[in-house]
């Protein structure tokens, strides 16, 4: 999402009509993805014990997908952290439900956290990292 351009919602609600956002950015694009995608996997670092401020705006302007046929049925969090405890993700894990529970269809089927990461290649050889791929292979 780094060089997308997403702008806040508006909340002004007139996507549950047109099923498409009236503001017209990068979000429209990726929102019809989701819509079409069998699985969404989001991935975030954890700032501040929450989501990136670039991923949760993106959710809030998935709002025309709420009375679309969405095909996705699981939705999957990966997140990255410096801090190493196991509760540093609690609270991206609830933004991110609350999302999901906004779909009646979907779930978030799994959680997968990495923390310690503060520079890149931090990841490398962590056990989070294979266990990710691992996940992504029995999708």
């Amino acid at each position: 999402l780094r060089d997308k351009t997403i702008n806040f919602c508006k909340g002004c609600l007139a996507c549950q009509k047109t099923m498409q956002c009236v503001i017209n950015d990068d979000a429209n694009a990726i929102t019809a993805k989701i819509g079409q995608a069998d699985v969404v996997v989001l991935a975030t670092p954890v700032y501040y014990y929450g989501m990136c401020g670039q991923l949760k705006t993106l959710l809030d302007r998935a709002n025309p997908l709420f009375p679309s046929d969405y095909r996705f049925r699981e939705v999957y969090l990966l997140a990255t952290a410096a801090e190493d405890e196991a509760d540093t993700v609690a609270g991206t894990r609830v933004g991110v439900q609350g999302w999901v529970d906004c779909f009646d269809k979907a779930e978030l089927k799994a959680t997968l956290f990495c923390g310690g990461v503060t520079d890149t290649g931090d990841i490398v050889g962590n056990a989070a990292l294979e266990k990710a791929r691992q996940v992504g292979k029995n999708i």
